[in-house]
């Protein structure tokens, strides 16, 4: 973990990682986004969607984007990819103003690279990543 930018964010994504009905990975994209560009952050977190969609073995012209803004058990910066097909999840995000400018943390099934993952998002959106392992 030495290598990581933000210790704190890597160790609370860490923990949301703990197993449940299926074994996630994590991605922490660290722009310098701030605020007022919640359009751009947007794009980022669709960019790299995407990626994750990709690398998961997902068609990203398959899937879709559910946001939480108008669903009581989401908060207003939380999305989903879920599949065209049957709904099923391809990943989650939840988008983290912290010092001034945002912070996007995914989640996706672990069966995916990460690490492929995280080097596809820097490359896609230009920002510091960091790749997360499950539990």
């Amino acid at each position: 973990m030495d290598d990581v930018t933000d210790p704190d964010l890597y160790q609370r994504t860490q923990r949301l990682l703990e197993p449940g009905e299926i074994e996630l990975d994590g991605l922490i994209v660290h722009t310098d986004l701030p605020s007022e560009d919640d359009i751009e952050m947007l794009d980022e977190t669709l960019a790299v969607g995407d990626v994750i969609a990709e690398h998961a073995g997902h068609d990203p012209s398959e899937t879709y984007v559910y946001s939480g803004n108008d669903d009581p058990d989401f908060s207003s910066n939380q999305h989903q990819g879920l599949t065209l097909d049957g709904d099923e999840f391809v990943w989650e995000c939840q988008q983290l103003l912290r010092s001034g400018s945002y912070d996007l943390v995914f989640y996706f099934e672990a069966s995916a690279d990460r690490e492929a993952i995280a080097e596809a998002a820097a490359e896609q959106t230009g920002f510091a990543t960091t790749a997360v392992a499950g539990q």
